[in-house]
């Protein structure tokens, strides 16, 4: 049975109420939902006796989660495995991001990520997505995801906000994924309940209004901010976004909702803003505290095929780009497709050499899973060298020797 902090239980029993925070505790008896996000530009089947998640287009529940580091698809970016209270963010913006013509994103805090990719996919083509992470491993980690996306358009930078804020960038819709306390996340990760205090939630909505005051400058007039969090507390929530509105010309946006989706409003007495926070045990997800606000009073209408307003500045580095790279519309010199069997997939996700047919071409070829481009490889005759990248390559020896499909053709 889960121990959950003296001070934590306190103070979300009464924040909650004793009939919903009930409704939680159990969730701690059952089973994990385990949801997936599928790539569009990717089509490779649906999934298996998957129930559709209500708010996020291409996106489903699975019954069970199998292992997701023996499925190549996963690897080529087929689809992405999310926790489904955080592709709320999908319904946020089908609803919100009603502008014509070329936007421009920050997705200010984004490992490893989810949200961000989910943004690549829900905005305009021709939006510019900048997605940054300040710590230098969790780059590294984002960048790795956002490559295997394989979107366009979409660029990676390892900087702090105030960096940006300083940079004098400016964007038309900005994504403050806002590090937190994690309580939402008590139940899938025991990691976060030793972590949690009284003395880190403090820390945390300190942190966070540092962050948004970075964020603030760096929106356009008009433009939406999207602030969440995995909490429940209301000092890193609601408190949080009155402090916004209390300092800034702002307006809190809502967000259509059905009455089947279990989505709770705001616990802070006196504050009815519309704000939605997934409660596990009530909302089929991990926890989730998300609002849109507009900057001013008027939304951002830019003039129909105007350029984005946020020219790349070189004291961003970039991570490692999608293709094609830097937000171009370049596109990659043409090589062979080469198809590969399941355990030749697996041999080359562990970084292997290949021997391919002996009429492969000599040189840069792609290699291939069901049609799917895993990366490339240099074949010299005799072999492949293997050109997947090293620090993507999976580490276990316990291979299965068939596959067994997650997602199946439809």
């Amino acid at each position: 049975m889960t121990t959950l902090p003296v001070e934590f239980t306190t103070y979300t029993r009464q924040l909650m109420g004793d009939e919903r925070f009930e409704r939680y505790l159990r969730s701690f008896e059952e089973e994990a939902p385990v949801s997936i996000r599928l790539n569009p530009r990717k089509p490779a089947g649906q999934p298996v006796d998957g129930e559709e998640v209500p708010w996020c287009r291409h996106a489903y529940y699975l019954k069970s989660r199998p292992n997701f580091t023996f499925d190549p698809l996963f690897h080529a970016g087929c689809y992405y495995v999310q926790e489904a209270a955080s592709m709320f963010l999908d319904e946020v913006i089908r609803q919100l991001s009603t502008v014509n013509g070329q936007w421009s994103a920050l997705d200010l805090c984004a490992a490893p990520g989810g949200k961000s990719t989910l943004l690549r996919s829900a905005l305009p083509e021709d939006c510019v997505l900048y997605s940054n992470e300040p710590i230098r491993v969790r780059a590294n980690i984002l960048s790795e995801n956002v490559q295997k996306w394989g979107w366009g358009n979409h660029i990676v930078t390892n900087a702090y906000p105030k960096d940006y804020r300083k940079s004098k960038m400016k964007f038309d819709l900005i994504l403050c994924d806002v590090p937190c306390s994690g309580e939402g996340m008590f139940r899938k990760d025991e990691a976060t309940i030793r972590e949690w205090s009284p003395q880190n939630v403090e820390k945390c909505w300190k942190l966070q209004r540092d962050i948004v005051v970075d964020a603030w400058e760096c929106l356009n007039e008009g433009g939406l901010l999207i602030y969440s969090t995995c909490t429940f507390n209301t000092k890193e929530n609601e408190e949080n976004i009155r402090w916004i509105l209390d300092n800034y010309e702002a307006e809190v946006l809502k967000v259509e909702t059905k009455p089947a989706w279990n989505i709770t409003g705001s616990l802070l007495n006196g504050f009815d803003e519309p704000v939605y926070r997934f409660i596990p045990g009530i909302t089929k997800s991990e926890g989730l505290f998300i609002c849109a606000l507009r900057k001013g009073k008027k939304p951002i209408v830019p003039p129909h095929g105007t350029k984005c307003s946020t020219p790349w500045n070189k004291m961003f580095h970039p991570m490692g780009q999608s293709v094609p790279p830097h937000g171009t519309n370049e596109e990659p010199a043409p090589v062979a497709q080469i198809a590969l069997s399941y355990p030749q997939a697996m041999a080359y996700l562990r970084h292997e050499a290949l021997v391919l047919p002996a009429d492969t071409p000599r040189g840069i070829v792609e290699v291939c899973f069901l049609g799917h481009p895993l990366g490339l490889a240099k074949n010299i005759g005799n072999r492949a060298n293997n050109l997947y990248p090293k620090e993507w390559k999976i580490k276990t020896t316990h291979i299965p020797n068939e596959y067994e499909p997650i997602l199946k053709k439809i």
